[in-house]
Parts: structure tokens; sequence; C-alpha cells
């Protein structure tokens, strides 16, 4: 008898629906077709166990399984449920007129319960796009597919429970989540808050600059002026997330199974991978390719802490995803494409002592190291950062006084106010939705200075000695403090202001 159950595969953050078609017939066999890999190769082991311990058997007959379409690889273990109803379907132990309305996903453990499986959102998108009826996978993925609306989300623990529900019609408990209150519950209390962070107040000035235009920043202090703490702050002001985003965010995190129990992710995401993480780690690959940390911290931040202790070609690599807002993976068979449109927060001592312009140092650093240790970072990296802060450390006075700080929801009030003029003046241009995206020409559109501006800037770049390549970012950063300011022009004080924000353009830095 030959039976039809329908699985899913993930391909980059899209699903691909699969055709599991079972066929019991005389003789003795079992065949796994359809480039199945190692894990699902297994599967037969735990689907006999898994069944034996539940009343049921593998029957010992000749059994040919194909996975269509045939010349896609399928892989991971999250095929064993949709296997093991397709057996049991097709060798007459249980009856379903109702197959073909569900998808049915689930890594199967030798009593017959179900572990978690990976990517269950896109599935469950891919489902309802299809006209499925219900998806019936693992209970700790039953929140995050029940996102989806307009598709029954069947949330089970044990396989008796699917033979159940298509042999003796007996109901499955839906899984219901209303995604619009889940996503507001959580806007508004920040883990991290900015009224903890004791002075630095031009530091969380150049913060919120950073959050207003979707500036890359780098932060260049001693050790313990404050660095990492100000950075793990960054996201609580940064403006809340669209459901579109947070959709899109939740998507790329369940492909690599780090949403389980969570449902809708409402918080950015904040990613700070250690320094010796490997080039594929960050951008995204492997055989069968999976998201890096750049796409997993799309639309939210990502922190390299210690920058030049990073190898420099793991840094290369995030030259393109920096400038494309995506990373494209190719393999011999087949493309995928990840989005990964992150604000790059780095810090770095300012020597490999760590203690570069202070009189007090303990340790200092000859030019020959100073120069080792920053021609770890390149140009045209740099030249993808914006802005350049020096961060000193915080004096005692400052430390032990009670006062606090603004915080995070007065300050994020502000950058929104900001992020809603920008939405406004890129609303007809497509890959444009804030100043830091801006090119050369939409620059000289809308940064337009005066004379007196004009001349400012001239003297400081002159004075300064900065490069042509903080021209560009100056102007940038000036168009964001002016929208912060609710201005329609670019003033002298704000070039101002942008101008101290470029302190690695300035000639003789390391001198």
């Amino acid at each position: 008898m030959l039976t039809k159950v329908f699985g899913s595969a993930v391909f980059g953050v899209e699903a691909t629906t699969i055709t599991v078609e079972v066929n019991v017939d005389k003789g003795v066999g079992y065949h796994l077709v359809g480039l199945p890999d190692n894990a699902i190769k297994e599967s037969n082991y735990r689907i006999a166990a898994a069944l034996l311990n539940n009343g049921y058997k593998i029957p010992g007959k000749k059994i040919t399984i194909n996975m269509a379409p045939a010349d896609l690889r399928k892989e991971g273990s999250a095929y064993d449920l949709t296997l093991a109803v397709g057996i049991l379907t097709a060798s007459g132990q249980i009856q379903s007129n109702n197959l073909d309305q569900y998808l049915i996903m689930g890594e199967l453990s030798l009593d017959g319960s179900l572990q978690p499986i990976k990517g269950a959102l896109p599935i469950a998108v891919k489902a309802r796009e299809e006209g499925y009826v219900g998806f019936i996978l693992p209970k700790d993925n039953a929140k995050e597919a029940a996102i989806v609306s307009d598709l029954k989300v069947y949330g089970v623990e044990n396989i008796k429970e699917v033979i159940d529900f298509f042999d003796k019609d007996e109901p499955l408990e839906q899984t219901i989540v209303d995604t619009r209150a889940e996503f507001y519950k959580n806007l508004d209390f920040p883990e991290f808050d900015f009224s903890d962070v004791k002075g630095q107040e031009s530091i969380k000035r150049c913060m919120e600059i950073a959050a207003a235009g979707g500036h890359n920043i780098i932060l260049i202090g001693p050790p313990g002026s404050g660095k990492t703490m100000l950075a793990k702050r960054l996201p609580s002001i940064l403006p809340p997330m669209t459901l579109h985003e947070a959709l899109e965010t939740t998507k790329i995190h369940s492909v690599v199974g780090k949403i389980k129990n969570m449902g809708l992710m409402s918080q950015r995401p904040f990613r700070s991978p250690h320094h010796t993480i490997s080039d594929v780690a960050l951008v995204g690959g492997g055989a069968y390719p999976q998201p890096g940390e750049i796409s997993l911290s799309h639309n939210g931040v990502l922190f390299l802490d210690e920058l030049p202790e990073f190898k420099r070609g793991v840094l290369e690599v995030m030259r393109q995803p920096l400038e494309d807002r995506e990373v494209t993976i190719s393999r011999a068979r087949f493309t995928v494409t990840y989005p990964s449109s992150f604000m790059l927060v780095a810090s770095m001592n300012p020597s490999p002592g760590g203690y570069f312009n202070d009189p007090d140092a303990p340790v200092t650093s000859s030019p020959a190291e100073m120069q080792r240790y920053m021609g770890k970072i390149s140009g045209p990296l740099l030249d993808r950062i914006d802005i350049h802060i020096e961060v000193t450390p915080v004096p005692f006075e400052k430390l032990s006084e009670d006062r606090k700080g603004e915080g995070s929801v007065d300050i994020r009030k502000r950058v929104t106010a900001a992020r809603e003029i920008q939405t406004e003046r890129f609303k007809e241009l497509e890959n444009v939705h804030y100043n830091a995206q801006m090119n050369t020409k939409q620059i000289r559109e809308y940064c337009k200075l005066d004379e007196a501006s004009k001349s400012l800037l001239k003297n400081a770049m002159e004075r300064l000695n900065l490069s042509a390549r903080a021209y560009d970012r100056i102007l940038k950063v000036a168009r964001t403090i002016a929208d912060l300011e609710k201005s329609g022009q670019v003033k002298g004080n704000h070039i101002s202001e942008a101008i101290q924000y470029r302190s690695l353009d300035r000639e003789g830095w390391l001198g």
C-alpha cells in the first residue's frame, strides 16, 4: 500500500515542502531514498524502538521510502515522526483519510516522546502558504510556529497522541498565541539600562547618535573604562522592533534552533562573539549552510570586544555584509542568502598594554608594537565605521555619587523620534531606511551645507589632518545630530560635534 505524508526542509530562511512516499510491499528490506543524510538514515532504529514501546511495530516486509523532490539534500532528525506515521499508515496499522491536510515534523526518542526541531517558524509560514490545515510538531516548538495566523498548530509530546489523532479521531490541543499581545508585552523593560551608567555623558550622547542614525561605532579606551557596559546597553535605546522586523529576526533564530518556548522575539538581538571565532561562524556557512553571528544579530547589535584580537581574515569577511546588509553563501548545488542588517559596535584598547595616552600608565608600548596592534584593523573596515570615540575611565567622585543617570526609556523616545524623521525622508527609497545607509548621491542631496558650515568643515579637515574618507562620515553623523534636534538644515554646531567623533582618522593618532 502507498501512503504520502508531508514534511519540510529549510534552506536559508525559507522552507520547501517534502513529500514522504512510503510503499509497503511483499518481500523484506528497508530502502530510504531521496538524498537523506546520516541522521535520517539512522531514523529507522529510533522509529522501530519508539513504535515497539507504544504497541506498534515496523512490518517485516519490503518498505520503500522516497523523500521527494529526490534531488534535494535532506538533513537532520526532524523527519522521524513523518516517516513513522507514513510507515504505520502504509502498513495498515492506522487508518486515516486526512493525512494530506497536515504537515508533520518531529524527532523521536526511543520511548516515543518528541524532541524539538529547528526551523519551526519558516516551516509554519510555508505550510500556511501552501494551504495546509494544520502543523503537527513537538510541544517545545509549538509557541514559535503558532505565531503564524490561519494555521492550526498542534504541539505534541508523544507519538501516541499523533497516532490516536489520525486513527481514533481523538482531538489534539491547539496552541494559540496572540502575536501582538506577546510582542508588545516586553517592550518597555530593558534588562540593561543606561541609568546604571555613572558619568560618561559624552559617550552616552555618542551612543544616542549611533542608535538614532544606525551608525556603526568603535569605542577606544583603557581596560575598565566601561566600554562593554555601554555597548550592552545600546539595544535598550534602539527603536522598538516593528512586527515585520520581529518576524524576520525570529525566523533566523528559529533556523538555528534558538527559539524554544519563546514565541516571537520582541527585544533586538545583541550578539557578542568571542575573538577566537572563525570566519564561517561569523558570516555563516558550513556543509549545510547555517546563519552566522552577523545574521543572528540582524535588526540588532553585533558587539566585537577587543577588535584587534580578532583574526584579520575574520574581520575582512565582514566588509561585504556591512555594505550590502545581506550575506550570500554559495555551494556547488545551491546558494542561500541570509539578511544581516546590524549595527556594528566594536571596542578596543588604544595599545597592546591598554594604557596609551595615560601619563600614569603602568605599562607602555613601543611604536612598533602599537603599529602592529593597530595594523590588524584594515582601512576599508574602519571606513565602514562612522563614529570613533575615546572612552576615559570614570573618576571616583562620579562612581560614588547616588544620583542616577537618564534612563534608557527616555533616550529611546528621542531616538525613535529621529528615526521617524528618517523613515519619512527615505520612504521613496527601497534600501535606505536610516542615515547610515545613505550613499554619496543621497549625502549630497540631504546634507546641504551653508557657506559657514563648509568653511568650518574645510578648516577642521586641514587642521586635524582628517582623511578624505572622514568627509562623508562626518556629514552622515551631522545629519543624524540635526534629526535629533528636529532641524531640517545641517548647521555649523552639528558639523563641529560630528568632527569630534572621528578620532582614528586623525593622522598621527598613533604617535
